[in-house]
């Protein structure tokens, strides 16, 4: 079996995720959950920056276009949040696309618009 990539901090920040829908529920817009969880990661360490500029390059060119993630958590792993009734396939591509786009290796797609509990799903590239 192999061995789950940062998988301490992945933890930590699930952990976040599922006190910020404890406290709040499924109810609520994206905007309100970015706020309330850059909130619980404060209150819990967890080194972050939000919506942080990530430039993109295409063949070695730097693009105008740029991305900034919901999330960037300990440097090194992408949090991509939703508010939906279920996640599909376009949020599964999109937060595949900013792993390939950044270099990074992990990334995790919350989703608090969902009931009973957060879906949360881990990419790996």
């Amino acid at each position: 079996m192999t061995e789950l990539i940062y998988k301490e901090e992945s933890y930590k920040i699930i952990g976040a995720c599922f006190e910020v829908y404890k406290e709040m529920g499924c109810r609520f817009l994206e905007p309100v959950y970015q706020e309330c969880l850059e909130k619980e990661l404060t209150l819990q360490g967890i080194p972050f920056d939000a919506q942080k500029i990530v430039e993109l390059n295409y063949k070695g060119q730097k693009l105008d276009k740029i991305y900034k993630p919901d999330f960037l958590c300990f440097e090194k792993i992408i949090i991509e949040i939703k508010a939906v009734s279920k996640l599909n396939n376009e949020f599964r591509d999109q937060i595949i696309n900013y792993l390939n786009a950044t270099n990074m290796r992990l990334g995790l797609l919350i989703n608090f618009g969902y009931f009973p509990k957060i879906e949360h799903e881990r990419y790996v590239l």
